[in-house]
């Protein structure tokens, strides 16, 4: 799944206008994330989705609205339980959205995402920060901030200083909110870079992992199919342990995007195989299988006579690792680690090289 901003800027790229939704409050068991986007474009296709054909419907309703005045909606949405049974979903529940106009001519509309984009490749945390104008108003550049630790970008402007020192007060434990100051409404959205590492096989080197990984805001998923492992007295500290039937479907117990990270050390390696065929079928930003040399061209044999091809197979890091001759769990979950952040920063900083040339 492309990332939204990235979206956004090639739309802006392209010289299209279009309305972004945010859903920015929610309850109860809907399936989206607050803070979750959707593009609507002026022929009312879609890039994203907010959850389903009901809130997806009226957003597509509404825009048409902002198309045509360019004032931003702020709309909530129900899904009563009677409704919900009468589509087959689970349960009710509402959201509140925000549907505002992006327009490419908004030189500082156009600048803010910019900004949003370069912090995003750099995989730096930091939070979006949008006045509410009063109704029946735009929502323009000049009315959004990004807002990391070290850095702000937007027009100089005394009344959202407030808010600014209220984020970096407690920058690492901002949540979404809808806040109403006396400088005027403003709507808070972090965008803490949800880097997420599955770690697929709960053994010793796995929890060495998880110990270094809860430092540098990573998403950490632990999954295996043995209770006795993959438990919460041996991964205290990472967001969730899944304990799974098998490791057939593995597909069907993670959510890959092009933000994700596999490190696959199932035991003994004997699922090592099975697992990194179904994650070759994603984007994943990173695929690492643990092992000897040996043991990969093995697996990568076995793989290849059931179709895969040598393109698939040099996306897996393998034998994982930085090269630290490494040996102890501690020691393999260092160097582990280690190519996870080469890997997260390499793209951005090789893109900057090549910037730097065509300048």
């Amino acid at each position: 799944m492309e990332d939204i901003y990235e979206t956004i800027n090639e739309l802006l790229d392209k010289k299209e206008k279009f309305v972004l939704a945010t859903v920015f409050k929610k309850s109860r068991s809907v399936s989206r994330e607050e803070i979750t986007k959707m593009v609507i474009k002026k022929d009312l296709s879609i890039i994203g989705t907010i959850g389903g054909g009901i809130f997806e419907a009226t957003a597509m309703k509404l825009s048409s609205k902002v198309f045509e005045n360019g004032a931003y909606i702020i709309k909530k949405c129900s899904l009563t339980s009677e409704r919900a049974e009468k589509l087959e979903a689970a349960c009710g529940g509402d959201i509140k959205l925000l549907l505002e106009y992006v327009d490419y001519n908004d030189s500082k509309m156009v600048e803010m995402y910019k900004n949003v984009q370069k912090l995003k490749r750099r995989g730096d945390n930091f939070v979006i920060v949008t006045r509410i104008p009063e109704e029946g108003k735009s929502i323009k550049g000049i009315d959004k901030w990004v807002c990391s630790e070290s850095s702000l970008y937007g027009e100089e402007d005394d009344k959202v200083q407030c808010v600014i020192r209220k984020i970096r007060e407690e920058f690492k434990n901002i949540t979404i909110q809808y806040i109403d100051l006396d400088e005027g409404h403003y709507l808070i959205e972090p965008v803490l870079n949800s880097k997420t590492l599955y770690i697929i096989g709960a053994g010793h080197v796995s929890q060495k992992i998880a110990e270094v990984t809860k430092i540098l805001d990573f998403k950490t998923i632990v999954i295996d199919d043995r209770k006795e492992f993959a438990n919460r007295e041996r991964f205290k500290d990472v967001e969730e342990v899944k304990v799974v039937p098998s490791f057939e479907n593995m597909l069907k117990y993670v959510n890959v995007d092009n933000n994700s990270y596999i490190v696959i050390v199932t035991r003994g390696h004997a699922y090592d195989k099975e697992v990194l065929g179904q994650m070759l079928k994603t984007d994943a930003k990173y695929i690492g299988m643990i092992g000897s040399k040996a043991k990969r061209e093995f697996v990568y044999n076995c793989l290849l006579d059931e179709g895969y091809t040598v393109e698939d197979l040099k996306r897996v890091h393998s034998p994982i690792g930085i090269t630290i001759f490494a040996q102890t769990p501690e020691e393999i979950a260092i160097s582990i680690v280690a190519e996870l952040i080469k890997v997260e920063r390499e793209s951005f900083n090789q893109k900057n090289k090549v910037e730097a040339m065509i300048i």
